[in-house]
């Protein structure tokens, strides 16, 4: 889509979560390892509220939710849990504000999109709002009006930045073919219109006026045509689940000017290859569908598989560190 807006070259960076519970070691990681795209971290081991749905509730409008023994619940006011997630996500602004002075450059936060939110939250009767076509327009409207203040804060915090968002999806696939359980789990919620999961997905993505929007997936089969479609900027997936089937999809999307974020580094700790190694698919990949070595670094931004908060905290930073070798080693020998 000619109207996307452009994503600038950048090697590197994270998915989102990491270990721990120290926001500002957190911060610290993520901008001193990527010094050309850091991101806001996510640390879900502090509980509910610092989980990426518990996390991305807490940024809702007028929509609340808390936490029940079966996961998390729409209700009526904002309550402990409510306060806890905007408490944590205020800590992880204060850091990420303090190791960010006087920085210029790409910037990444991340939260829940619509879909995979209303096949996490659920309604009064405790199935999912997906259930629900209106609980659905709801809590999209919710989060769109939510993502917009939050990105204006974080833009009040670092002027300088230029903000990416990512939206965490991971439930979209599930989501477009009927495969998102009932509460019994006997059943399984049918499957959404295409048409309006991108209706849906365009008018959030739509918040960041004029900035990119990358979507993220970890799952298999990420909806590469209809990201597209959406106007995304950036398609951020596990590199290790894509099949040659996707060959085809992935050829036009590079072609047409979507970056690719391609998590080819394990998201849990796990033996690291040498840098060029890591790439080894992504040089494989460009070759098969024929395309310019030269545009690797344009097209290619080196990323873990998924979030890290599975790791421990040595081999996240030395996953992080391993990302951005691999990024030049891509950029330096593209052949």
């Amino acid at each position: 889509m000619n109207d996307t807006p452009h994503l600038p070259p950048a090697l590197a960076t994270g998915v989102g979560s990491l270990p721990g519970t120290d926001a500002r070691e957190a911060a610290k990681a993520a901008t001193g390892s990527f010094e050309d795209f850091p991101h806001l971290p996510e640390l879900p081991a502090r509980g509910p509220g610092a989980d990426m749905i518990g996390r991305t509730a807490g940024l809702l409008v007028e929509l609340y939710a808390r936490v029940e023994p079966s996961g998390w619940r729409i209700g009526d006011r904002p309550g402990r849990d409510t306060r806890r997630a905007r408490s944590w996500l205020g800590e992880d602004l204060d850091a990420l504000e303090e190791f960010t002075q006087g920085y210029e450059g790409l910037l990444k936060v991340q939260a829940v999109g619509p879909w995979t939110l209303a096949a996490a939250l659920e309604l009064k009767n405790g199935e999912a709002a997906l259930s629900d076509p209106g609980a659905c327009r709801d809590l999209a409207a919710s989060l769109a009006e939510g993502l917009r203040q939050h990105l204006e804060e974080v833009r009040r915090r670092v002027p300088g930045a230029r903000l990416v968002l990512q939206l965490d999806e991971p439930s979209l696939t599930a989501v477009l073919r009927g495969q998102v359980r009932t509460a019994s789990g006997y059943r399984t919620h049918r499957a959404v219109d295409r048409q309006t999961v991108e209706a849906t997905l365009r008018d959030v993505v739509g918040v960041h006026d004029g900035g990119p929007v990358v979507v993220h997936s970890c799952a298999p089969d990420v909806p590469f045509a209809l990201l597209r479609r959406v106007g995304v900027a950036g398609i951020s997936f596990d590199f290790s689940l894509l099949t040659e089937r996707d060959d085809e999809v992935i050829g036009e999307a590079v072609e047409g000017g979507t970056r690719l974020f391609a998590g080819v580094v394990p998201g849990t700790d796990a033996p690291l290859s040498d840098p060029a190694g890591s790439v080894m698919g992504v040089r494989t990949l460009w070759r098969r569908l024929g395309l310019r070595p030269g545009l690797l670094p344009e097209a290619v931004t080196v990323t873990p598989a998924c979030g890290l908060a599975g790791a421990s905290p040595g081999y996240a930073r030395s996953a992080y560190a391993h990302c951005v070798r691999a990024a030049r080693s891509l950029a330096d020998n593209p052949e």
